[in-house]
């Protein structure tokens, strides 16, 4: 079973810089895109546009939850929150989703609706324009965002970015829509891709609610993460074994613990530096990460324990 994306060593200071940036720039972006197409639908009519517009609107309405979800899972732990607000941008995932669904139902009902009464769309080049400035502005944050996600694994860009992602696609559809739906012989195209638009929109969808499910069911880290915190307790001279590793991550905090064996004739001062050393060197690889380490005698009452992998999880 493949895990989440992998978690990419950052600074915490600098994810937190690089996640506002980037919900601010989506809101700029859906925000300049809104009032271009609406402008280019009052004059075409095309309903292929309208989706698109809707499309822009929900982008919006996603980056400006997002923007609030990102500040508040970035809020430091405190007395009632002890493992922090992370789930925040899942639970934004989840309520994004919702209106997409919705937005997608209501693109299916006028698409149906134009297809049953087609009408040409009257100036399309300036449609198209404004299709072309759509793809340009988009193109630049979707690069801008990938580059956030590779530093910063954040949930809510990540579910930002695949709608914008998607919108490349679209916008491409709509002004194949417009040239061919401006001649009245392929009126029916338009509808058509307004339809495609709503489809593509439900998948984007169920992609959100799926990132999101994962985040708030805490399920595991990627096995190559999983493989690198069992590397790093291999390496070290004095540690046995290890058993019960157990991972999960909330928005942008991570948490790693497991019960680490040890040679029982150790002090309990030995025991604490060689746990210091470990959680170091993972906090090398995960920044900013709370690990929990248990000592335990190697062989005292766990005779089968191991150097687990996924599959010898519990529930697997």
């Amino acid at each position: 079973m493949a895990g989440p994306n992998a978690y990419v060593p950052a600074d915490p200071a600098l994810k937190a810089r690089l996640m506002r940036r980037a919900t601010n720039a989506s809101v700029a972006v859906a925000l300049v895109l809104i009032m271009a197409k609406l402008a280019a639908w009052m004059v075409t009519g095309s309903v292929s546009l309208l989706a698109s517009l809707v499309d822009s609107l929900l982008d919006a309405l996603a980056s400006l939850v997002n923007l609030l979800a990102v500040r508040h899972a970035l809020t430091p732990a405190d007395d009632e929150h002890r493992f922090g607000h992370g789930k925040a941008e899942a639970l934004a995932g989840l309520g994004q989703a919702a209106l997409i669904v919705g937005s997608a139902l209501f693109l299916v009902v006028e698409s149906i609706d134009r297809l049953l009464q087609p009408q040409p769309v009257e100036q399309g080049l300036a449609g198209i324009v404004v299709m072309l400035l759509s793809i340009t502005l988009t193109a630049a944050l979707v690069l801008y965002q990938r580059h956030v996600v590779r530093q910063t694994g954040s949930l809510a860009v990540t579910a930002d970015r695949l709608h914008y992602v998607g919108d490349l696609a679209t916008n491409l559809a709509v002004i194949a829509a417009l040239v061919l739906a401006s001649r009245g012989d392929f009126a029916w195209f338009d509808p058509v891709c307004a339809l495609a638009i709503a489809a593509v929109i439900l998948k984007s969808a169920i992609d959100i609610v799926r990132g999101a499910l994962h985040h708030l069911m805490d399920r595991e880290m990627a096995d190559a993460d999983r493989e690198r915190i069992l590397a790093v307790v291999r390496a070290h001279p004095d540690a046995r074994a290890l058993h019960d590793l157990r991972t999960r991550q909330a928005g942008n905090q991570v948490f790693i613990q497991f019960h680490l064996e040890l040679d029982p004739e150790l002090s309990l001062r030995e025991a604490h530096r060689i746990s210091d050393e470990i959680e170091m060197r993972l906090l090398d690889l995960f920044p900013g990460a709370e690990v929990i380490i248990h000592q335990d005698p190697a062989g005292y009452d766990e005779p089968q324990a191991h150097f687990v992998s996924r599959d010898d999880s519990p529930g697997h």
